[in-house]
């Protein structure tokens, strides 16, 4: 029943939703009642992913790395109206012993998933209603020593705490992928960092904070 949707008459943008984790949370999102704009980078792959969606999408093509690929999404989101969500999903890999890392390699690696993180949100800023929920996927390769992988490690270390600190988010945070509470000019927003199989444990931690934070009856 509709009036059960837990996102009745929101309105989400998904980077990166054309496969994997991106399309599976367009598709819940939608099932729960939210407008979702996704993006991909391969128009054919971003078609597919629509009409897999079925209803309430609109995809619109870009790579998070470009900037005026951003500002172009953002303005097709403006004409349908505000974001309650972002979910900054979209990221690449690239595996190379640290010997065999060329600038090339890394500058394609930072440039996708710091910068276009970075500004998938700071872009998005402006179109937030108040209460939103921005979303920042992670990977266990940021704590889970795996050959081939230094770069990877060192950028999601480096996206999902040291950017988003100097960036003067005022921010509490107890390990590199745990809820950060971000409190923005005016207006106080969750912004959610988490990789893949540590929803558990952020959500108990998460329990734990706000229990601590009730004030004490008088």
């Amino acid at each position: 029943m509709s009036e059960n949707k837990k996102l009745r008459g929101k309105m989400a943008v998904i980077t990166g939703g054309t496969s994997g984790i991106g399309l599976a949370t367009a598709k819940l999102f939608v099932k729960e009642g939210a407008y979702v704009f996704i993006t991909g980078r391969r128009q054919k792959e971003l078609d597919a992913a629509v009409k897999a969606i079925g209803c309430n999408v609109t995809g619109v093509q870009g790579d998070v790395a470009r900037l005026a690929d951003l500002d172009r999404l953002y303005e097709t989101v403006k004409t349908k109206g505000t974001i309650d969500v972002i979910f900054a999903n979209a990221g690449v890999a690239d595996f190379a012993p640290l010997g065999k890392i060329t600038e090339e390699r890394f500058d394609k690696l930072f440039d996708t998933n710091v910068k276009g993180t970075l500004f998938t949100v700071q872009k998005a800023l402006p179109l937030m209603n108040d209460g939103g929920s921005i979303i920042l996927n992670g990977s266990v390769a940021s704590v889970k020593g795996t050959p081939s992988v230094s770069t990877v490690r060192r950028r999601l270390q480096v996206e999902r705490w040291d950017v988003f600190r100097q960036a003067e988010w005022q921010s509490e945070m107890k390990a590199a992928h745990a809820i950060i509470t971000a409190k923005l000019p005016k207006r106080t927003r969750e912004v959610l960092a988490m990789p893949p199989g540590e929803r558990n444990r952020v959500i108990e931690e998460r329990k734990a904070l706000l229990a601590r934070r009730k004030p004490k009856k008088s």
